[in-house]
């Protein structure tokens, strides 16, 4: 099996005490037998945080520990190091405020943790890295945690309400912020949520796609659920609303290096994604026609 590694901090990978070399966002390839039950060992660079490591074999195929991800794809199987822990397993508080009944406590513990304690009993939310510099306020629907480039929603019983990347614009009875997709088209949404509910969401493009890069837009635009019509040849674009069902519930768009092909990442289970590809025929620059392989 051919093995592709890749990891969202540098590190250094070790196979059955073979050093493989450093891995980050560029891959590693090794051709690999699950069935030899590999010994893996992955170290982050800079001491911050934890190694870890795991046995390549049949079972973490089904089965990847918490810190990897699996995506297979019609190359072989991609392994993705993610959510690190940090080595200072010491407990910080960060901060520390009571708003009305309810005691709100940022900690950090190899992981950010928010410790909320009311009426309602004690409860722990584990949250990404980038909110351990967030300011708390409290609202009628809950807690609005805000950072920097961050923001969440809790509920007054510790329920995760809400989780983005952007910027909070107004905090009233009506939270409204700007959030980025991160696409090929610089695609941002002004979205408002009341009660923790979606309530409205005005989607918006910084650029237009390139010749290169035409298909991943019109994916990328369909998963945010942009308007898809302005891609899309006219007898095509009749069918503009159901192209979603059409193509289901994927979560990613990936490149394959061919401009007319484009791989779309779907969940299987926890952890473990699968890569199916679509191929889009180009008509008087428009697409007309949208082929699974």
């Amino acid at each position: 099996m051919r093995v592709y590694f890749l990891s969202e901090k540098l590190c250094s990978l070790t196979v059955n005490g073979m050093y493989v070399g450093l891995v980050d966002g560029f891959e590693r390839t090794l051709e690999l037998d699950p069935k030899d039950g590999l010994s893996c060992s992955v170290l982050p660079c800079g001491g911050e945080f934890l190694p870890f490591g795991f046995c390549l074999d049949e079972r973490f195929l089904c089965s990847p520990p918490p810190q990897t991800e699996l995506y297979y794809t019609e190359k072989g199987l991609a392994i993705y190091f993610c959510r690190f822990l940090r080595a200072d397993q010491s407990l910080r508080v960060v901060r520390q405020e009571r708003l009305g009944g309810t005691l709100l406590t940022l900690t950090v513990q190899g992981k950010v943790q928010l410790a909320l304690e009311n009426e309602t009993g004690f409860h722990l939310t584990e949250l990404p890295d980038e909110f351990e510099t967030c300011s708390f306020s409290a609202r009628r629907d809950g807690f609005l945690l805000a950072g920097k480039e961050c923001f969440a929603l809790l509920s007054r019983s510790g329920e995760l309400l809400l989780l983005s990347a952007g910027k909070v614009l107004e905090n009233g009875e009506t939270l409204k912020a700007q959030v980025p997709f991160r696409d090929s088209m610089g695609h941002t949404a002004v979205c408002e949520w009341r009660e923790g509910k979606l309530v409205s969401s005005s989607i918006r493009a910084a650029g237009e796609p390139v010749p290169a890069t035409f298909a991943l837009a019109l994916f990328e635009s369909a998963l945010i659920g942009a308007d898809v019509r302005p891609f899309l040849a006219e007898d095509l674009a009749e069918k503009a609303d159901s192209l979603k069902e059409y193509l289901g519930d994927y979560r990613s768009v990936v490149l394959t290096g061919e401009a007319d092909r484009i791989g779309l990442v779907y969940k299987r289970k926890e952890r473990v994604f699968d890569v199916r590809y679509f191929t889009v025929e180009i008509k008087d620059g428009k697409v007309s026609n949208i082929k699974p392989q």
